[in-house]
């Protein structure tokens, strides 16, 4: 028997649907640098879900993929250390954080590669900025180098690592 040409539609129709929907809430990128060893390397393949913002905000210890504010023809991988309003400063080898409360503390940063061997601050994030570093400190160009992140630039938040096969997991964010 036969598919009538409706059902043919039909199926084209929830497959170009289906299509669409994908496209603007998921997407892959590669992995380019070292700049997030240990926990991230060159040529692995992430998933990134565009949809994560939508109804909210990214978090500290969130690995987010974003157009780079100092080209925006390449895209770079970072984590989320600072949000909005608040005071960041790095020193010797610690990242402190002051948020909005006034409330000054430590990162716990398990995901990083070594201390930073560098200072940097006290600096506020703008409100719609984020501050972002990279898990291989040292080896990172991010908003220690270039300053915050715009809200704007955000693309995603990056969940899965799916190439290579062998290096198949999720991707964990952090919260302190």
């Amino acid at each position: 028997m036969r598919p009538s040409l409706r059902e043919v539609l039909i199926t084209i129709l929830l497959a170009l649907l289906i299509f669409v929907a994908v496209q603007f809430t998921v997407e892959s990128r590669v992995v380019e640098g070292i700049s997030m060893e240990p926990n991230l390397h060159t040529g692995e393949r992430v998933l990134v879900i565009k949809a994560s913002y939508w109804f909210g905000e990214p978090q500290r210890g969130d690995v987010i993929i974003f157009d780079s504010p100092q080209d925006q023809s390449r895209t770079l991988i970072k984590r989320v250390i600072a949000l909005p309003g608040e005071m960041v400063e790095i020193e010797d080898g610690t990242v402190y954080i002051t948020d909005v409360n006034g409330d000054t503390f430590s990162l716990d940063e398990p995901y990083i590669n070594e201390d930073p061997h560098y200072t940097y601050g006290p600096q506020a994030v703008p409100e719609d900025e984020y501050f972002v570093l990279g898990d291989n400190r040292n080896h990172s160009t991010d908003s220690h180098i270039w300053g915050t992140l715009p809200d704007e630039n955000v693309i995603g938040r990056a969940w899965l690592i799916y190439w290579p096969l062998s290096d198949w997991q999720l991707i964990s964010g952090y919260s302190n």
